[in-house]
Parts: structure tokens; sequence; C-alpha cells
């Protein structure tokens, strides 16, 4: 999960999919060899276009979902990452839209509970201070 600070808050990237009626916050596959981390910070580049500094570990969720007829089960870590620099330019192939939200709009839009969840820890960092302003 990417953030950045703007004068009035903080704002985070979201990916739409499926005709932009799904909002959720960027994630993939880790591949051999590859640090959870590592994975991460590609993942965001590669659907966003948005490059980030791993600030920390935030959750680990899983899910079901099929793919056609056979039935996955996947394992999705979170980590919060400091915008660093690049263009939100969503990636043709995977996603059909990506967009800086405001943390509380971001809340309203996530579709998905586990991933509002992990907004939800983030909102109560920025609350307390937690997050890196720069």
């Amino acid at each position: 999960m990417i953030y950045r600070s703007q004068g009035t808050g903080f704002e985070v990237a979201l990916i739409a999919t499926n005709e932009r009626r799904r909002w959720g916050l960027p994630k993939g596959h880790v591949r051999r060899g590859e640090a959870a981390e590592a994975a991460a910070i590609r993942e965001v580049a590669e659907e966003t276009g948005l490059n980030g500094l791993v600030e920390r570990h935030l959750a680990t969720i899983e899910y079901w979902f099929r793919a056609g007829s056979t039935r996955i089960h996947k394992y999705v870590d979170f980590f919060l990452m400091r915008y660093v620099d690049g263009v939100l330019v969503p990636q043709q192939t995977e996603v059909d839209d990506a967009q800086w939200f405001a943390l509380e709009e971001a809340l309203r839009l996530a579709s998905f509970d586990r991933e509002r969840d992990v907004l939800i820890q983030v909102q109560r960092m920025a609350d307390a201070g937690e997050l890196v302003v720069r």
C-alpha cells in the first residue's frame, strides 16, 4: 500500500478492476527467490507506475478465489510504502484505473473487507502521527 502526504492529509493509491466496479490496493505474486518486500515494490510499480519505499509490514491476509474451474488459496502481505516518485499510470493488461484518494475516501471505496481493515490500520497510524511526512 503506497501513500503520500498532501497539504490536507494523506492519500493512498487504489486500483480499479472489473470494469472500474472494484477498487482495491495494488497487489500481486511473489516470484521465486523474491522477498515479499521486493515483490510489493515491484507490483505497486507495475500496477500504478509509482515507486515507493517500504516502511513496515502491515498485515497478511488470505482468501480463496476461482480461476476457471481451479480454486486458488492466496496469501497477500501488505506493506506500508511511502511514495518516492513516479506518475500514476494504470497497468493496461491488469488494471482498469489507478488513482490517488484521500484516506477517508479510500475507506469508502475499498471493495474488500480485509483491504478496508488494512486502510483502517493506516488511518489509525495517521491519526497517531506515525506516518512519515516528507
